[in-house]
């Protein structure tokens, strides 16, 4: 069909130059004729004035109904989550139940036979040791009786013997003075000055030097115990009313605190009595022991 369309078309007359053109001048000159038209015409008619009539009415507002809630689709339920499988627990064989080796049931019952001896004979050892001591505790006890009634034996024949040496002195210094007595009396060779040291020569009396070593004693503070019973010489010096001036060791006892503790009581003394003619000796040697 189109290859006879293109055979019409080419057998057709040529087209007449500018009739498009002549075409659109005539539609646009009868548009514009047709609006001059319509202008005058227009511009000569009156307005017709257009009465428009409204009545008011009052009436309630009328309350518009809630709209109806949405329904709110239900939550859709939640997927229970799958649990875990259980691990199978791991299946543990039991111990095999050890049984007990004769052998060391044996050797346990020995140690306890072992043990429960030893302990039997630590116990009469123990036992032994006690009574050991017992009777050396016992056998102290007494000989320290036996010691402490013989040195009391001792003391009183000590006393007896000082008191009866001081009888035989004081007997010897009467017959002495008695006899120079007789001696000044008769008018003997010796003067007045010479009865006076003959008197002063013949030195203290048989008791004298007893009381003063007691007196001093009596301040002596010593509470050690010694095996042995030492003696300490003490020379003491006094002026003529009985004050001691000076003391000194002339023979110590070897121990040393017993020695200061018979210097101290020689200080705590001060004073020497008299004598029974009413003197009191210039200087004494004093014999101290820790056990008289």
């Amino acid at each position: 069909m189109s290859a006879a369309i293109q055979e019409r078309f080419e057998f057709a007359p040529p087209p007449t130059p500018g009739l498009v053109r002549a075409m659109l001048l005539a539609i646009l000159a009868h548009g514009v004729l047709l609006a001059v038209l319509t202008l005058g015409v227009q511009w000569k008619r009156e307005p017709t004035p257009v009465t428009v009539e409204a009545e008011l009415w009052s009436a309630l507002p009328v309350e518009a109904a809630p709209p109806a809630p949405e329904e709110t689709p239900p939550p859709e339920p939640a997927k229970p989550q799958p649990k875990p499988e259980p691990k199978p627990e791991p299946v543990v064989a039991p111990k095999p139940v050890p049984q007990p080796d004769p052998s060391i049931a044996l050797a346990r019952e020995k140690e306890k036979a072992r043990l429960l001896k030893e302990k039997q004979v630590q116990q009469e050892k123990l036992a032994q040791e006690k009574k050991r001591l017992e009777q050396e505790k016992a056998l102290k006890e007494k000989e320290l009786q036996a010691k402490t009634a013989a040195d009391k034996l001792a003391k009183e024949k000590a006393a007896k013997r000082a008191t009866e040496e001081a009888k035989a002195q004081e007997a010897e210094r009467q017959k002495n003075l008695k006899r120079i007595m007789g001696m000044a009396g008769t008018g003997g060779s010796g003067d007045a000055g010479s009865t006076g040291t003959a008197m002063q020569s013949s030195g203290p009396s048989a008791g004298y030097g007893g009381r003063i070593s007691a007196l001093i004693k009596r301040n002596i503070t010593f509470t050690e115990t010694l095996a042995n019973n030492p003696t300490a010489k003490m020379e003491v010096r006094t002026s003529p009313d009985g004050t001691i001036i000076s003391r000194k060791i002339l023979k110590s006892s070897g121990v040393k605190n017993y020695d200061d503790a018979v210097l101290n009581a020689i200080d705590k003394t001060e004073r020497l009595p008299k004598d029974v003619d009413g003197r009191v000796p210039s200087a004494l040697v004093i014999s101290f022991r820790p056990k008289d």
